[in-house]
């Protein structure tokens, strides 16, 4: 594969929100590909499936939620080193301590500050790349 940057990296969106979704892939699908989740079994099929490089998890989803899904992923040797960005509304420092306990790499609130969110993925993303 060659090293300079026409591979962009796989960003699994989850949230079960379809106006979320357009945003984020409005937010991010010049730089990544970007993939969408809307429930917890869409997102476990394509990380399996996908090569993931990076999830933006939502907390509130029908079913299994997002920290689960997140602690679920930490046990999972093919998962543990898996940067994953909460991205949520909620905004408690409780929520915060929850979703780091869970395993996320780190935690932004909704609504999302596009740069801001460009910025995180963009500076997870380049740390856990293996230095040359």
């Amino acid at each position: 594969m060659p090293s300079h940057q026409t591979v962009k990296a796989k960003i699994l969106a989850v949230d079960d929100s379809p106006s979320m979704q357009g945003m984020i892939q409005q937010t991010l699908e010049q730089h990544y590909q970007v993939l969408m989740a809307g429930n917890t079994v869409e997102a476990l099929g394509k990380l399996y499936h996908e090569g993931i490089d990076l999830m933006l998890l939502d907390i509130s989803m029908p079913g299994v939620d997002g920290l689960e899904l997140c602690r679920i992923l930490r046990k999972s040797p093919q998962f543990k080193s898996l940067p994953i960005i909460i991205l949520t509304a909620r905004d408690g420092a409780s929520d915060q301590m929850e979703g780091r306990l869970a395993g996320a790499t780190h935690y932004l609130t909704k609504p999302f500050d596009p740069e801001q969110l460009r910025q995180t993925i963009a500076r997870i993303l380049k740390a856990q790349k293996p230095a040359r």
